[in-house]
């Protein structure tokens, strides 16, 4: 086994993540409390982009800035239109729709642990890319939204919403003013304009507690994700199992070949590996669950968060560096 996976699995913000896996499976009452779950998520995504924008302001704006960045954007379209085209032949019109944009979007939490596991290998990625994820989130809720309208324009799908039902207005609303969003893009701002003093006066908060704080956060989604293992409908559990498990390295590897190709740096090509093989389980269900109402909530929420999070979380992330390092 390689010796990046190792040290991945063994890393205790990992090992804590199993830890609720094992605890939510001998239905324990062992629970982190909602709001402090919540403080925790907020602070992860403020340190992160916080670090970045500093980095991105030691560094300036780059052509790898805008090219790394041009690539997310690009990746944001395509991996939720392909996805939908091999759904189709599974699924109707609207979980295909629901489950192309959960894959076309990214995941906030696979994002901090990628960002957490790069810094342990001493390589850095541009601060620039604390800025991809927030770009990625919403081309794909909206191809969704564009794919789930069609659906009902021409009828062929039953139980389908009228249009004029669905508020577009507020389906845009919700998807460029999500608070994670719009933390993550501020406290990037805010880093960029405070830059080096901004790090000196933040660095007790932002930089000794935050692996702490990520292993409590990794042992609260793993009680989530194991209590939810249980709501899957059996009979769902093959295809999703399938699905979840092959489109992170496909995707993985699609964002590779461009990172390759435009010349990306290793540890920006890390992170857009990371943020394509990852899919949202709660911005995107949050936005779609009003979107597109005649999908299956349990279907692209489950997939998302019971099969592909804990692949990328225990597998993904340390099999995507070791392969780009190899390729680099």
């Amino acid at each position: 086994m390689d010796v990046t996976l190792v040290r991945s699995l063994l890393d205790p913000a990992v090992l804590f993540f199993f830890f609720g896996l094992f605890a939510a499976a001998v239905r324990s009452n062992l629970e982190v409390p909602p709001a402090i779950a919540k403080f925790f998520s907020l602070y992860l995504l403020m340190s992160i982009g916080f670090k970045g924008g500093v980095s991105l302001a030691q560094t300036g704006f780059t052509t790898s800035m805008l090219l790394a960045l041009g690539a997310a954007l690009t990746l944001a379209f395509v991996i939720p239109a392909y996805s939908y085209v091999i759904l189709r032949r599974r699924l109707n019109a609207f979980d295909a729709a629901a489950v192309a944009a959960t894959y076309g979007s990214v995941s906030a939490v696979t994002f901090i642990a990628a960002n957490s596991f790069i810094e342990q290998q001493g390589v850095m990625p541009g601060g620039y890319m604390s800025a991809a994820p927030v770009l990625m989130e919403s081309p794909a809720v909206l191809m969704a939204v564009v794919l789930a309208n069609h659906a009902r324009q021409t009828g062929t799908q039953p139980g389908a919403i009228p249009k004029e039902d669905v508020s577009m207005k507020n389906i845009l609303h919700e998807a460029f003013t999500d608070g994670a969003q719009l933390l993550l893009l501020g406290s990037l701002l805010i880093g960029v304009l405070t830059g080096e003093h901004g790090k000196k006066v933040l660095d007790p908060f932002t930089g000794m507690i935050q692996k702490g704080i990520l292993a409590f956060f990794l042992l609260e989604m793993g009680l989530l994700v194991g209590r939810r293992f249980r709501d899957i409908d059996k009979s769902s559990r093959g295809f999703i199992a399938l699905f979840g498990l092959v489109a992170p390295p496909v995707n993985a590897a699609l964002a590779a070949s461009l990172a390759h190709l435009l010349g990306l740096p290793l540890g920006d090509a890390f992170i857009l590996c990371v943020l394509a093989a990852s899919a949202s389980y709660i911005v995107v269900p949050a936005v779609v669950r009003h979107a597109i109402p005649e999908a299956n909530a349990g279907l692209y929420f489950s997939m998302a968060l019971v099969v592909t999070f804990p692949f990328n979380i225990a597998v993904g992330i340390p099999l995507y560096f070791a392969v780009l390092k190899a390729l680099w």
